[in-house]
């Protein structure tokens, strides 16, 4: 392949990638619109505040990298896109909803979330945490009406949020806190509260492709390195970053006191890290072959925020 058809397919996949953020932005939009007009068993509709506030973190923008990630690792698998969606929308339900109930003042008490007031700030503390509890909830009806597998998808998703997930992993970083830094492990901590969600946006698209289970295991493996690609960046931007590109405050790791990849290791070499998390990154994803080329694409763009 010539140098010029790797750059114009390069430039194909990151247009694709934008195609399929905009269509997540779509279909979450109108999967809200489903859920103003749905009444079951003589249940009311969801309270106009309620669908509000949820609305109001959603379609707040965003990469959209974990519903993408169920669709592209669907079908480098051999699936059909359409049959990822209903996993694609329940992940970034979910993943929002750990945004909201993470902003609050109980967690980091924090004011902006991609470049507007946070959820708690914008409306109350008390419909911040029930939006949080509702988008929650409704991830798992959204798995549960799956066309294949929706019994697998459904465990998938809980044991990557659960208490030996994203909660766990949360848990820990809190306890952390008060911890001597010597104590802290902090790849058990991350490997928990933010890579194992990625772990689960790729497996997820392997079941819904009806995937053997060599390649879900490629493509768990490839979700785990690639997740902590991205938290290793984001320790990094929030000391290197640009508060205008992220949408939220930077300085908070160090406002906080919190322990972080930076101060463990420092700016240069937590760098190094990135780099290297993503070059295996992109290696798993090359094992699966050419229809992974986004999966290529989106292990490089992991870390070349802090190239």
């Amino acid at each position: 392949m010539t140098p010029s058809k790797t750059s114009e397919g390069a430039a194909a996949t990151v247009e694709y990638l934008e195609a399929l953020r905009l269509e997540v932005n779509q279909r979450l939009s109108a999967s809200l619109e489903g859920l103003r007009d749905r009444r079951s068993l003589g249940a009311i509709r969801p309270p106009a505040r309620l669908l509000e506030a949820m609305r109001y973190s959603l379609l707040a923008g965003g990469k959209r990298l974990r519903p993408v990630l169920v669709l592209v690792a669907c079908e480098a698998t051999g699936g059909r896109r359409e049959d990822a969606w209903p996993a694609a929308l329940a992940i970034e339900y979910l993943h929002t909803y750990s945004l909201i109930h993470d902003d609050l003042p109980a967690m980091d008490d924090d004011d902006l979330r991609r470049g507007r007031p946070t959820l708690h700030r914008a409306f109350d503390e008390a419909t911040a945490i029930l939006a949080g509890d509702a988008l929650l909830t409704e991830a798992f009806g959204l798995l549960a009406r799956a066309r294949r597998q929706p019994a697998r998808l459904v465990i998938e998703l809980a044991q990557a949020a659960g208490s030996c997930g994203m909660v766990g992993g949360q848990q820990l970083d809190i306890e952390a806190e008060h911890r001597p830094r010597a104590e802290i492990q902090l790849e058990t901590i991350h490997r928990a509260k933010t890579a194992r969600l990625f772990v689960a946006a790729a497996a997820m698209g392997g079941l819904a492709a009806g995937a053997p289970q060599r390649q879900i295991a490629l493509l768990r493996r490839y979700g785990a390195v690639v997740g902590h690609a991205f938290q290793v960046a984001d320790d990094l931007i929030d000391v290197v970053g640009d508060a205008a590109a992220t949408g939220k405050g930077l300085g908070r790791d160090a406002a906080r006191g919190k322990y972080t990849y930076v101060v463990r290791d420092g700016i240069d070499a937590t760098r190094c890290e990135a780099r290297r998390l993503g070059q295996r990154a992109r290696e798993l994803a090359e094992a699966l072959g050419e229809r992974a080329a986004p999966l290529v694409t989106i292990a490089e763009r992991a870390v070349e925020r802090v190239a």
